[in-house]
C-alpha cells in the first residue's frame, strides 16, 4: 500500500465559475511532480506524499480565494475510489464506508481494494465503484483526472448563439400541461416493474401516446432475469436519402421499489417517469419537424436490473445499423433540483463529445441552465451504447446533492421540480431539432 495525504480545495462558487475556464488546464503547471488531483466540479482534490507534498501545502497551488482542508491522516492511494451513484443509493446500502468527498452522484470514499470489488462488481446498475487508475486521464502524464467539470457561466455567455427561430418555435411547445398529464399517468401505475403486469400497462400507454402523435410504435421482447419484458420503440421516417442517419431519444420505462418486493408501491416519478414523460414530450413538439434523418424513440424495460432493455436493444443491431445512429440522448432522472441553480449533468465519453457541445450550446442558446459534464460513464442505459462504439449522452439532473427518494415508495410527483425537468427538454428538444436537419 502507498500511503498519501489528501487535500480539498473548495473554492467558492462565484470564483470556481470565473476561473474555471483556466483551472484544469493551469493546473499541471501549479502542481508539483508528485501531486495529482482530481477535480469534482467546483473542488480539487490533491494527492501526494513527502517533499512534493510539502512543497504542494506551501504554494496552495493556486487556491487563492479558497480554502485547502487536508484530510487528518494518510491515506492508502490504493484505497482510494471513485463511486458513481443513482440518488444516495451506494450511500445507503454501504453507511459504513468513509467519504472523503461528496458531490452527490460522485462520491470519493476510502475502501480495500477487494471490497470495492466485490461491492462493485453487481450488474444492477445503482452505484459503480472504480480505483483511480481505471478512471479518464486529463493529460498524457495520467496523473489528474476531471471527474465531472463544470462550464462556467461566462463561457455559456460567450459561446451562445442566436436563437433559430424554427428551432425556437420548437422548443416552445415543451409545455408543462401535457408532460405533467403524461407523468402524472405514469406514477399512478401502482409500480412499473419491469416483470409485472402494470409494466405492460405502462408500455401501452406510452404506445399509444406515440402512436396518436403519428410516430410508427413496435415492441422488441426481452427478458429479465429469465421472465419476459419490453421495450416500446417509435420511429418517424425521415426524408433524406437511403445514406440518412438516426437521432435516438430514449428512457427507461421501468421503476422499482428497493425498500419492499416486485409488488410493493414503486411510483418512480423521478427515476424513471420524468424521462419517460419527457420521451413523450419531446415527441409531441418535433411530430411535425421533418428532418433528414430518423428520428427514434425508444423507451426501455430492464433497466433497474440491470440494463437489459438497452442491452438487448443495442445487441440486436447490425453493425451498419450502429453506424447509421448520429447520435443517443438518454435521460434518467431529469426533475430533481439537487442545487441552487438549474443544472444539467451531460455525462458520455470521448465518442460522445460533439453531442456533449452541441447540449451544452443548445442549453446555453435555449435555456438558462448551468452545464456540468463528464466523460466517465456509468449507470443507466446510455453505457451499452458507448461500449458498442455509438455516441451517446445521458442527460441526467446536476449533482451538488443527489435525490434521496429513488427505489422507494418516495419517489413521488411532489418532490419533483417541473421547472428544471423543462429546461431539460428545451435543451434537447432543440439539440434533437438541429441534429435532425444536420448534414
Amino acid at each position: 500500500m502507498t500511503p498519501v495525504r489528501l487535500a480539498i480545495c473548495r473554492t467558492a462558487r462565484a470564483a470556481a465559475r470565473r476561473a474555471a475556464t483556466t483551472t484544469a488546464a493551469l493546473q499541471d503547471d501549479l502542481t508539483p511532480a508528485g501531486v495529482s488531483w482530481l477535480k469534482f466540479g467546483d473542488d480539487m482534490v490533491y494527492c501526494g506524499a513527502g517533499k512534493s507534498w510539502s512543497e504542494f501545502k506551501k504554494n496552495r497551488a493556486g487556491c487563492a480565494r479558497a480554502a485547502l482542508h487536508e484530510h487528518p491522516s494518510e491515506v492508502a492511494r490504493e484505497r482510494i475510489h471513485v463511486v458513481v451513484q443513482k440518488g444516495r443509493l451506494f450511500q445507503r446500502e454501504h453507511p459504513e464506508v468513509p467519504v472523503l468527498i461528496d458531490k452527490g452522484r460522485f462520491l470519493l470514499v476510502d475502501l480495500e481494494p477487494k471490497c470495492a470489488r466485490k461491492i462493485g462488481n453487481s450488474d444492477v446498475p445503482c452505484f459503480s465503484v472504480r480505483p483511480l487508475d481505471t478512471l479518464k486521464t486529463t493529460r498524457a502524464r495520467g496523473r489528474h483526472r476531471i471527474i465531472f467539470d463544470v462550464l462556467p457561466r461566462v463561457a455559456a455567455r460567450a459561446a451562445r448563439a442566436a436563437a433559430d427561430p424554427v428551432i425556437q418555435g420548437l422548443v416552445n411547445r415543451i409545455s408543462r400541461q401535457s408532460y405533467e398529464a403524461d407523468l402524472t399517468r405514469l406514477v399512478q401505475f401502482n409500480t412499473r416493474h419491469s416483470t409485472r403486469p402494470e409494466f405492460a400497462a405502462a408500455c401501452d400507454f406510452v404506445d399509444q401516446q406515440l402512436a396518436n402523435l403519428g410516430y410508427a410504435t413496435s415492441r422488441q421482447s426481452i427478458q429479465v432475469n429469465g421472465s419476459p419484458s419490453q421495450n416500446v420503440i417509435a420511429i418517424r421516417t425521415g426524408s433524406g436519402s437511403v445514406s440518412r442517419g438516426v437521432v435516438l431519444v430514449s428512457a427507461h420505462l421501468d421503476s422499482i421499489n428497493h425498500e419492499g418486493t416486485a409488488t410493493s408501491p414503486a411510483p418512480g416519478a423521478d427515476d424513471d417517469g420524468s424521462g419517460s414523460a419527457g420521451v413523450i414530450e419531446i415527441a409531441r413538439a418535433l411530430k411535425d419537424h421533418q428532418g433528414k434523418h430518423d428520428l427514434k424513440l425508444v423507451l426501455f424495460g430492464g433497466e433497474e436490473q440491470g440494463l437489459f432493455g438497452s442491452k438487448k436493444f443495442v445487441a440486436s443491431m447490425t453493425p451498419a445499423a450502429r453506424a447509421k445512429v448520429r447520435a443517443v440522448v438518454h435521460m434518467d432522472m431529469i426533475a430533481s433540483l439537487n442545487s441552487a441553480s438549474p443544472t444539467v449533468l451531460l455525462e458520455g465519453a470521448a465518442l460522445s463529445q460533439s453531442i456533449i457541445d452541441g447540449l451544452s450550446a443548445a442549453a446555453s442558446t435555449y435555456t438558462g441552465l448551468m452545464v456540468q459534464t463528464s466523460l466517465n460513464p456509468f449507470n443507466s442505459d446510455h453505457v451499452p451504447f458507448i461500449q458498442k462504439g455509438v455516441p451517446a449522452v445521458l442527460t441526467i439532473e446536476g449533482t451538488d446533492d443527489a435525490n434521496h427518494a429513488i427505489h422507494s415508495a418516495r419517489d413521488t410527483l411532489d418532490r419533483l421540480n417541473f421547472d428544471l425537468a423543462l429546461e431539460i427538454l428545451r435543451m434537447n428538444t432543440a439539440f434533437v431539432a438541429e441534429a435532425l436537419v444536420r448534414t
